[in-house]
């Protein structure tokens, strides 16, 4: 079992930054392919960005490249997301997740964990 905890969220301006931190406890975490997810009201939870286990690999969804920044350190069994020039549309609650897979996925099908969540407001 995996257990996830999302913190780091918070109110920012338009062109502000936050980062988000993902701590995980129990089976081992640096074996997992790590993701974040956000979902705003009345719309479907959507993939934002994933990590392989070793670090090497990453994928991002169109509106975040060259903006958000997903990181890992295994010491510290932590993902990152980095979110810099943020925009009033990244407003979402985002979601931690892990799959125990060697490869990422972009469907929250695929990922077995999931944090609780940390709301990100962005103002304008």
């Amino acid at each position: 079992q995996v257990q996830l905890v999302e913190s780091g969220g918070g109110l920012v301006q338009t062109g502000g930054s936050l980062r988000l931190s993902c701590a995980s406890s129990g089976r081992t975490f640096n074996t997992y392919v790590m993701a974040w997810f956000r979902q705003t009201a009345g719309k479907e939870r959507e993939f934002v960005a994933h990590i392989t286990w070793n670090g090497r690999s990453t994928l991002y969804r169109d509106s975040v490249k060259g903006r958000f920044t997903i990181s890992r350190d295994k010491a510290k069994n932590t993902v990152y997301l980095r979110m810099n020039s943020l925009k009033t549309e990244d407003t979402a609650v985002y979601y931690c997740a892990a799959r125990d897979g060697m490869d990422g996925r972009i469907n929250e099908r695929d990922y077995d964990y999931w944090g609780q969540g940390a709301k990100v407001t962005v103002s304008s």
